[in-house]
């Protein structure tokens, strides 16, 4: 059996502790930050938040804040935006009362990896990560390895570092190349889409590149504890090369993130890379050493209701799973409140933070927030939450807070049903072991399922057991020998039982 940190050792250096399978916290930066300046009635930037929001998210259970959209963004990029009717038209949707200085652009068309300083700069990060760490919690950014804006220094000093294109080809096709300092080069782009037209493209093949990276995210590195990684897959040798082709050459003989990674780590041996991942890439990214990668395919799956298809995404391997990260809601995907209808929403939460692997929760989930903002905007709309679904939030997480689901061990479960009984097929069952036990169980149907679950624990043999859900307030007596051969469960439409389980003295 797994032996856990107890509470009080884990909350001295949450992050660090937590770092094999830790819960992540994503905050919308310059929206939140303006929202905390309305509340305040006067500015507030990074370096002067609230301490007891820290605290909030600490006591909460979190592990990590991921800081989303600290770096200097592009006016370049805010131009293009402007002009681009569309995506004006999208802001609105969202923010009615949009006006141009909303818009701050894509904290993904990055002009410089400094910490812009209308959000506090350099030194306001640095108070923030010391007041994280203060309350246990360990600090991510971002990373976008594929592109640059337009306006980056590098496009005018460093121009070899770019996928290069022709002046005819300029001529011919503008929405994929741009001229900048007498430079043509391509814009960036994934094998699938059009070209970004707010970004250029940098060359993962050029090993001047590659240097030049490890340089930024060893600076990175000094300001934070990990990175997520924009669209990590596109620099990998595979995909670059079938994106690009002849144009940037043969590939390396070592891939982008097999390079990069390890030279990071060696003047930054703690340091964590999370890689936005998709086109069922985990593996391969998680070979060439990032920490965590995106479970796009679980939540496809959850939004879907394959049911077969979400058992059968448990039995993967366990270390590989113990590296993904599971979220129903991120800044790229819709609000949770809007995907999934009130019960079903909940289940889905509790089947995806009591997995195994690092677990994201996004601002405004916990309350029920339907619009999702457009990244390129600096304002929150005014949304009325659901306090009935941030109370539900605060029981999960209350009881998600136990080390175990960080430090002990993940286990799918047995399920089944009975001859002329086929809605077993609807429940997944998993559980966790180690200071304490707790046992899940999810129905992912629109109907109600029965059927006996079976728990691993076979020193439970013989004595009794009292299973405790805080989400539901139900408590139940059954016996070691219920849990091992099969115990009986009936749920109703998206239900759940949360199960601590707690041996009794005879045990």
């Amino acid at each position: 059996m797994a032996v856990a940190a107890t509470s009080d050792d884990f909350r001295v250096d949450g992050w660090r502790r937590a770092s094999a399978e830790p819960y992540i916290y994503e905050i919308n930066t310059w929206p939140w930050l303006a929202r905390l300046s309305v509340e305040a009635g006067q500015p507030v930037d990074l370096a002067t938040v609230p301490d007891e929001r820290w605290a909030a998210l600490a006591e909460a259970g979190f592990d990590a804040v991921w800081l989303m959209g600290v770096w200097e963004r592009s006016p370049a990029g805010v131009a293009i935006a402007l002009r681009d009717e569309g995506l004006v038209e999208s802001f609105r949707a969202v923010l009615p009362d949009c006006r141009p200085e909303d818009v701050v652009g894509s904290p993904y068309c990055v002009r410089e990896y400094q910490v812009d300083p209308r959000l506090g700069g350099r030194e306001g990060l640095a108070r923030a990560r010391a007041a994280l760490a203060r309350h246990g919690l360990g600090l991510v950014l971002d990373f976008v390895p594929n592109h640059v804006a337009p306006d980056h220094r590098w496009t005018r000093t460093r121009p070899e570092l770019f996928v290069r294109g022709s002046s005819e080809e300029l001529a011919d096709n503008p929405g994929d190349f741009v001229s900048v300092e007498g430079s043509v080069l391509a814009r960036g782009r994934d094998p699938y889409f059009p070209a970004w037209p707010d970004v250029v493209q940098l060359n993962a093949f050029a090993p001047a590149l590659r240097t030049a990276v490890v340089d930024t995210l060893r600076d990175i590195a000094e300001q934070c504890d990990g990175v997520r990684c924009d669209m990590a897959m596109l620099m990998m040798n595979s995909v670059f090369e079938r994106t690009w082709g002849p144009r940037v050459g043969a590939p390396p003989e070592q891939d982008y993130w097999s390079t990069v990674i390890p030279a990071v780590r060696e003047t930054n041996p703690g340091f964590r890379f999370i890689a936005e991942a998709y086109w069922d890439l985990e593996w391969a990214l998680q070979q060439q050493g990032f920490d965590f990668c995106y479970d796009k395919r679980f939540y496809d799956r959850l939004v879907a209701g394959e049911v077969d298809q979400i058992r059968s995404h448990l039995t993967a391997d366990l270390q590989y799973q113990q590296r993904l990260v599971r979220f129903i809601e991120n800044h790229d995907e819709p609000r949770a409140a809007a995907v999934f209808d009130g019960r079903r929403h909940r289940a889905a939460a509790v089947a995806t933070l009591t997995q195994t692997g690092a677990r994201l929760v996004h601002d405004g989930q916990v309350d029920g927030r339907k619009l999702r903002l457009p990244v390129f905007l600096g304002r929150y709309p005014d949304e009325a939450g659901d306090p009935d679904l941030a109370g539900f939030y605060d029981a999960l997480l209350s009881a998600l807070s136990d080390p175990t689901f960080r430090t002990g061990t993940w286990e799918l479960c047995g399920c089944a049903g009975w001859p002329g009984n086929d809605t077993a097929a609807d429940l997944v069952a998993w559980c966790w072991s180690g200071d304490s036990r707790w046992l899940v169980v999810v129905n992912l149907s629109d109907a109600e399922a029965a059927g006996h679950v079976r728990a691993p624990w076979t020193d439970l043999r013989g004595g009794t057991c009292t299973l405790t859900d805080p989400t539901t307030n139900a408590v139940f007596e059954r016996t070691g020998d219920d849990l091992i051969d099969g115990l009986y469960v009936g749920l109703g439409p998206w239900a759940w039982h949360l199960f601590r389980v707690e041996p009794g003295d005879e045990n």
